[in-house]
């Protein structure tokens, strides 16, 4: 297991001081990667690279990208963390739970705004929510909090587990943007058939169709499978 593997994903943060400070909590616990989607604030700026303190190189560093979608491209498993139960069929674990995930993959925690968390279309992206324990009358934690205490749960797995994940090494998992790629591609033959037909429901579907395919753990070649059959179904309306 390699802490390389492992990247925090801020969407849409809102305050300089709370990015500034998941970068120092990031290097506090071994860790490199920090991506950040849409900040309200000038990235970077003088409040976060000092909020930092000593973890300027992660800010230096730090991958900016104008939506969710993009900057997953690098990710086989997308653990998005929501203070809210979730009435979706998606796997929820706790943070006891993450000693199942495997970390010899490359794995992605995803955060949302301080204000709104994640909504379910940007949930619908995630294999897992992760919801971490707190109080029931008031479950909402700072930003900085939640990514702090993910952090230092996944370092100490990594540093005290030895996991050995028997898989044949000729199953390749599909990555984020193959499946995104297919999706979009299903997406747009959907559409050349008038499949959204009812405008108005034509988001949550896309949002129920994305929920499925993200968490299904696909190989790249069921990702083949299925984009032929995709473009097979073009052809017959050629």
């Amino acid at each position: 297991m390699n802490f390389n593997n492992i990247s925090f994903i801020l969407h849409k943060p809102q305050l300089s001081e709370n990015i500034g400070l998941c970068a120092r909590a990031i290097k506090n616990f071994g860790f490199k990667n920090l991506s950040v989607i849409d900040p309200k604030p000038i990235f970077p700026n003088d409040k976060i690279i000092a909020t930092a303190v000593g973890a300027k190189d992660i800010i230096e560093k730090t991958k900016i990208y104008l939506n969710l979608e993009k900057s997953l491209a690098k990710t086989d498993i997308l653990i998005a963390t929501s203070a809210r139960f979730r009435n979706k069929n998606i796997k929820h674990i706790s943070l006891k739970d993450l000693k199942k995930i495997n970390f010899t993959k490359r794995v992605s925690f995803l955060f949302g705004s301080e204000a709104s968390g994640l909504t379910n279309d940007e949930v619908s992206y995630a294999d897992y929510t992760l919801q971490i324990p707190s109080n029931s009358k008031f479950r909402s934690l700072n930003l900085s909090h939640s990514l702090v205490i993910v952090a230092q749960t996944v370092s100490q797995l990594i540093s005290l587990s030895k996991i050995d994940f028997q898989k044949s090494k000729k199953i390749q998992t599909a990555t984020k943007k193959e499946i995104s790629s297919m999706l979009n591609f299903c997406l747009s033959t959907l559409e050349k058939q008038n499949f959204f037909k009812q405008k108005a429901k034509k988001p949550l579907m896309i949002e129920n169709l994305r929920s499925i395919f993200y968490k299904m753990e696909l190989s790249k070649k069921e990702i083949r499978i299925l984009s032929s059959v995709f473009a097979g179904l073009t052809k017959n309306l050629d």
